[in-house]
């Protein structure tokens, strides 16, 4: 089922009988990389549960708040923690939070992940700006009757990601002297990780990094009116000749070592981020 602009008015009404917060920049953060959320100032934050229409976040790294503040001195908006469809949530349930934070105001959202590398030269713990996205999952979060309100039946998804602020984000990873790389993302269903012939088929289809979150949230973000910047943190390397066993513990650990770089690069474009 599709959402309904009642059921955002509904989630609206009720967040604004906690705060009248009028947010211009949306986040979205993900596994390992919660600590921008504590550099939010004169924060506010509403638990998932008390918000209709939002599910609960499993995900032990995840708080699952709704937090609004200010973050060098811009207002925000900020997802402590998001859904993903192998811990049983529907599209409707992943997205959904997009939608509320549209309607509070917010024009601008900052994604975050945490990816696994296919292309040869990258390396952990490097920034990977996502300039275009491949989807590998069943279903389609826009499926469905479409609510006019909310965006058009037919959004064109030629460029989800926007120009202007990869140009911003590469600008800003120099000036910090971070290793940053650009390129296509694709999203799996997950949980489980890929096979050796799974990243080999990847990488020839032109993926660059790969992960299990942010593409059915940008896909409704982009319905919905945003400008959008992805970004994830390439925390293991998926090259099928080189392929060494994982575990979900290193790559949170590796997250969080490159976390310092993900919440100063997201300062600075809230900082510099136009209308």
């Amino acid at each position: 089922m599709a959402h309904t602009s009642a059921q955002v008015d509904s989630a609206v009404a009720a967040i604004r009988s906690t705060t009248k917060a009028e947010p211009e920049v949306a986040i979205i953060l993900g596994t390992g990389l919660g600590k921008l959320g504590e550099r939010i100032e004169n924060k506010a934050a509403i638990p998932y549960g008390d918000i209709p229409g939002f599910a609960e976040a499993t995900m032990e790294t995840h708080k699952g708040d709704l937090a609004f503040g200010t973050i060098s001195g811009r207002p925000v908006v900020a997802m402590e923690g998001r859904f993903h469809y192998y811990e049983g949530h529907d599209f409707d349930a992943i997205t959904f939070p997009v939608r509320v934070m549209r309607a509070l105001g917010a024009h601008t959202l900052l994604v975050s992940n945490a990816a696994g590398g296919l292309n040869p030269d990258q390396k952990k713990g490097d920034l990977f700006l996502i300039e275009d996205h491949i989807s590998f999952f069943a279903g389609a979060p826009l499926a469905g009757p479409n609510d006019e309100k909310l965006g058009p039946r037919y959004p064109d998804m030629i460029e989800p990601y926007d120009h202007g602020l990869i140009n911003l984000a590469g600008r800003i990873c120099g000036e910090e002297g971070y290793d940053c790389r650009q390129g296509t993302y694709v999203c799996v269903r997950g949980p489980q990780l890929e096979t050796r012939a799974e990243y080999r088929v990847l990488r020839m289809l032109g993926a660059d990094a790969v992960g299990m979150s942010t593409v059915p949230e940008v896909i409704v973000a982009v319905h919905a009116g945003f400008r959008v910047f992805g970004v994830s943190v390439i925390t293991d390397l998926c090259l099928p000749d080189a392929l060494k066993p994982i575990d979900i513990r290193e790559i949170i650990a590796v997250a969080a070592e490159a976390e310092p770089k993900m919440t100063r690069l997201l300062e600075r474009m809230i900082a510099e981020v136009n209308q």
